[in-house]
């Protein structure tokens, strides 16, 4: 079901807006008040350019929370569970937030800049918010704000010869996550091997908005041999690869060992950091629920606008947060937030969505294996 939105000046706009309406976006979400694309309009052919060549997205609404002064260092180390003693500059890491109940407030990439200088690229909530109220209260001594600061990013299997083409070879010394501040023909920028993606790729995040335009165009310019076309974090390759999204898969009061991210967490670390207490005792008692990857059964379905309730003989067990039908593994796939009794792989459920009943599983992350190709004529979907 599609609904029109007004288009107007309360929800801010990216500076790539009238580049994407102009290349034909005809679906946008709100994300961190901004308005993003999220389609233009030939869903096979934006996943098809994702998995086999080469996409450019505006994620303009992926703001930074640039943090700066003295206790820049401190207050960033107390604001996530990992620990980032070792973090050089240049390189960046995936950073859970938790309140101090332990809950999960957004997972933001953290880019450090310099000794004392830092942004986190958050997700959808209001970090700046958060961050400004926890400095405050802590007596940090810290300036933060949201810089003019908007990704551009470039994915796919052929992102690497586009950004070769704009910058130069030095770009293959880049490793995950790493970064360099950079210019392109006076657009000043910061390029980072990333993404929200796993067909690699890069984002370019411009730090001048005058220039949006100029960057997209030098961007498509580029990619024309490369076969680019306009796209946006795409809902199946994400469910495929096992990309968590925030809110969509996790609930206000989820925590980061339910949603898979207990890897990346340092309870163990003397310095104090926000939800400590908690975490810890989640550590021993285990949480609730658990975030486990499924398939089920019926024809290929579109991506899902509500939860759908779980059951196992009648008893309600969880719900699917997000599902959609994947080409490359031929079946529905989703992520589902279940009791942490039966979160165990095998584990057979029934899904109810309306009228329609479907007979499921739960199944290993991730739910489609990197380098899994693309069957030539696969797609039962429906253009959106």
């Amino acid at each position: 079901m599609a609904f029109n939105i007004a288009i107007g000046p309360r929800e801010r706009k990216s500076p790539f807006y009238d580049c994407t309406v102009e290349d034909g976006v005809t679906h946008f979400t709100v994300y961190n008040h901004m308005y993003m694309p999220v389609s233009y309009g030939d869903p096979e052919a934006e996943y098809r350019r994702l998995i086999q060549g080469v996409t450019m997205w505006d994620v303009g609404a992926e703001r930074q929370v640039e943090i700066t002064g003295p206790d820049a260092e401190r207050l960033v180390r107390y604001l996530t569970p990992r620990d980032l003693k070792d973090l050089p500059i240049g390189k960046g890491h995936y950073v859970p937030i938790c309140d101090h109940d332990g809950n999960l407030i957004n997972d933001p990439v953290l880019l450090r800049l310099e000794d004392q200088r830092f942004w986190l690229s958050i997700a959808d909530t209001d970090v700046l918010l958060w961050v400004r109220g926890v400095a405050f209260e802590g007596g940090f001594d810290v300036e933060t704000c949201e810089p003019d600061v908007s990704p551009l990013a470039v994915q796919g299997p052929k992102a690497r010869d586009v950004i070769i083409s704009l910058f130069g070879e030095w770009i293959t010394e880049l490793k995950n996550f790493w970064f360099r501040e950079t210019e392109l023909d006076g657009i000043p920028l910061v390029l980072q091997r990333s993404g929200w993606s796993k067909q690699g790729g890069y984002e370019l995040y411009i730090q001048d908005s005058e220039h949006g335009t100029e960057l997209w165009n030098k961007v498509k310019t580029a990619g024309q041999p490369y076969g680019i076309g306009p796209g946006a974090p795409n809902y199946v390759e994400r469910l495929e690869s096992s990309l968590l999204s925030i809110g969509a898969d996790t609930l206000w009061d989820s925590d980061p060992f339910e949603a898979g991210l207990d890897k990346i967490l340092d309870l163990d670390r003397e310095d104090d950091f926000i939800g400590k207490t908690a975490l810890r005792a989640l550590a021993t008692s285990g949480s609730r629920r658990k975030l486990v990857a499924i398939t089920f059964d019926g024809d290929p379905i579109e991506p899902n606008e509500h939860p759908w309730p779980m059951f196992i003989n009648g008893s309600r067990i969880g719900s699917v947060r997000s599902a959609c039908y994947s080409p490359r593994r031929k079946s529905n796939i989703g992520f589902a937030l279940v009791d942490r009794s039966h979160r165990d792989e095998g584990v057979s459920f029934e899904v109810r969505n309306g009228q329609h009943t479907f007979s499921g599983e739960i199944v290993r992350f991730p739910l489609v294996q990197p380098g899994t190709p693309l069957p030539n004529n696969d797609w039962d979907m429906e253009p959106m």
